[in-house]
């Protein structure tokens, strides 16, 4: 299959992009490599994450109509995978006009594009961030409550997407993945932060100590989404894409773990921030059912891989 993979220079991207390699599929890549003002290193992970891969990446930005156009009409895409977005409240809060802009106006330029030339099957990647505060075995019928602008533009483009199919132009799987972790990512994530922190040996501030979150590393989360666009059985769903593990993580927990991995490192506790919602587990049953998906990477093994990367990568961390 030809796939177009928006944001496919990215931490979970390029990790998709290098799956789908892998099985023989020819991917083009489409990422504007932004550090959305405030990121740090993110040249030095995009030059990390293109080793890692074949594919060209493009410089365009989403919005961009000429362009993309041109390149699914010559590459003859079939599938869009789009994972293009700003990545969090904080990006957005930070620049919600330009945040909406692109999550939005951005999305709808890429489904018109899809429509226009073709395309097959669009994989829109949403986040559990649409659901508002769940606890635990959330299933995808559970109704959505977002809360914030990031969670409330995700769950927007989820029926949009879903309105294209409901018009006839295409399928469409809409993936739902969370708290994703683990190598090239940036410090901006909690595993990063904690694993970061940690190896500086400064003190890991904990708001919400008992919060529960689905920690999943970033080849689970790839695995998710290339099953999600390759298989039929996929068509015209929604599936969250997480490791799921029945033995909960609290952050405090996850904390605590960085900190014995690394050797130092202290916690401070603090309150949740009610700003943002209660997270726990979410349910992979018709991931599972459906797609084969099998989560690989258990908590413990996935910190110790990216702190043994993080220490081979100390311009990452240090100060």
């Amino acid at each position: 299959m030809k796939f177009l993979v928006t944001g496919g220079a990215g931490f979970i991207g390029h990790n998709v992009v290098r799956l789908l390699e892998q099985q023989g599929h020819e991917c083009t890549i489409i990422d504007t490599c932004t550090d959305y003002g405030y990121i740090s290193n993110v040249n030095y992970l995009v030059d990390a994450r293109l080793k890692r891969i074949t594919s060209k990446l493009r410089k365009i930005d989403i919005r961009e109509t000429t362009y993309i156009d041109t390149i699914m009409r010559v590459a003859k895409i079939d599938c869009v995978i789009h994972l293009a977005s700003y990545p969090r409240q904080k990006a957005v809060e930070a620049d919600p006009i330009l945040a909406g802009d692109v999550m939005t106006n951005g999305l709808v330029n890429l489904l018109e594009l899809s429509k226009k030339n073709d395309v097959k099957k669009f994989v829109y990647v949403s986040s559990s961030m649409v659901y508002g505060d769940f606890e635990s075995d959330v299933l995808e019928a559970m109704p959505c409550k977002p809360q914030g602008q990031y969670g409330i533009m995700k769950y927007m483009g989820e029926k949009l997407v879903e309105d294209y199919y409901r018009r006839g132009y295409f399928n469409f799987v809409t993936v739902r993945p969370s708290a994703v972790y683990g190598e090239y990512d940036v410090e901006d994530r909690v595993v990063s932060k904690f694993l970061g922190l940690a190896l500086r040996g400064e003190t890991l501030r904990v708001d919400g100590a008992d919060q529960v979150l689905d920690f999943t590393h970033v080849d689970d989360t790839a695995q998710g989404i290339v099953l999600a666009a390759t298989l039929n059985s996929a068509n015209n769903k929604i599936y969250n894409i997480t490791r799921s593990d029945q033995q909960q993580y609290t952050l405090a927990d996850a904390a605590k773990l960085a900190i014995d991995i690394v050797g130092q490192g202290s916690i401070e506790q603090a309150p949740r921030n009610v700003l943002f919602p209660r997270r726990g587990r979410l349910s992979i049953m018709r991931a599972q059912r459906d797609l084969g998906y099998t989560p690989l990477v258990d908590i413990e093994q996935g910190f110790q891989r990216y702190y043994d990367w993080l220490t081979q990568n100390s311009i990452l961390w240090r100060r």
